[in-house]
């Protein structure tokens, strides 16, 4: 039975979303993790941080790991952070060959080794997939201030910026798949939605308020799944 999770991920399980009336970042009373909480009466201890990436969220891991077996899972969401970069140095040089913040190969070993060290530590590991960004949005969002020639002169297209992201979240896919890890879906109920432009907030990136509804009915339709698998 799941009577008690924890979370660690970034800003998007912490629960950010984008006021855009005041372009300015507050966090979500109906969150995902809140509506969760709600609808099926399970605990839930959010360890996530705003900027997070799965470098920050070993440590945080490695700091409470002590307290992991007192859990039924661990949830897990990173990677949007992970795969992204440092817009500012790419504006002012677009010749120059630039790294994400998280190179694929040490994201999935990193990644890879907080799923080992849950299980360690006597609890169950949940990998969630990333939710999808809009190219667009995010594009205008992090040129902000900067010459948007140089950022898009780099990329090749704005489109890139959705590509990049999807590689990392089908790492994510295959992590979950190779290391035998429990895994939720989110990004396709965003990308069966028409318009799932609509579900993102205004920066591209962080999933809206109609966003996180969407999350979580994902998350209690797979708690229900495994409730009923249970008890059978």
């Amino acid at each position: 039975m799941i009577d008690s999770v924890c979370i660690f991920g970034d800003s998007v399980a912490k629960g950010v979303v984008l006021k855009s009336t005041e372009e300015k970042y507050v966090l979500l009373k109906d969150s995902f993790v809140n509506r969760i909480q709600e609808s099926s009466g399970i605990t839930v201890k959010n360890y996530s941080r705003f900027g997070s990436t799965v470098t920050r969220g070993i440590k945080a891991l490695l700091k409470h790991r002590s307290e992991l077996s007192q859990y039924d899972h661990v949830l897990l969401e990173f990677g949007g952070n992970d795969c992204d970069y440092n817009w500012p140095q790419v504006a002012a040089d677009p010749e120059k060959d630039f790294q994400p913040n998280t190179p694929i190969g040490i994201f999935v070993q990193k990644y890879t080794q907080m799923v080992q060290e849950i299980r360690a530590a006597g609890s169950c590991p949940v990998i969630l997939s990333l939710p999808p960004v809009e190219p667009n949005r995010y594009f205008s969002w992090i040129s902000r201030g900067l010459n948007a020639d140089n950022i898009l002169k780099w990329l090749g297209d704005a489109g890139r910026i959705y590509r990049w992201h999807e590689m990392y979240n089908f790492a994510v896919c295959r992590l979950a798949n190779d290391t035998h890890t429990p895994f939720v879906d989110i990004t396709t109920p965003f990308l069966e939605t028409w318009h799932y432009e609509k579900l993102i907030c205004m920066d591209g990136i962080h999933p809206s308020e109609a966003g996180h509804k969407l999350i979580a009915e994902a998350l209690d339709s797979a708690i229900s799944r495994y409730r009923k698998a249970y008890a059978s």
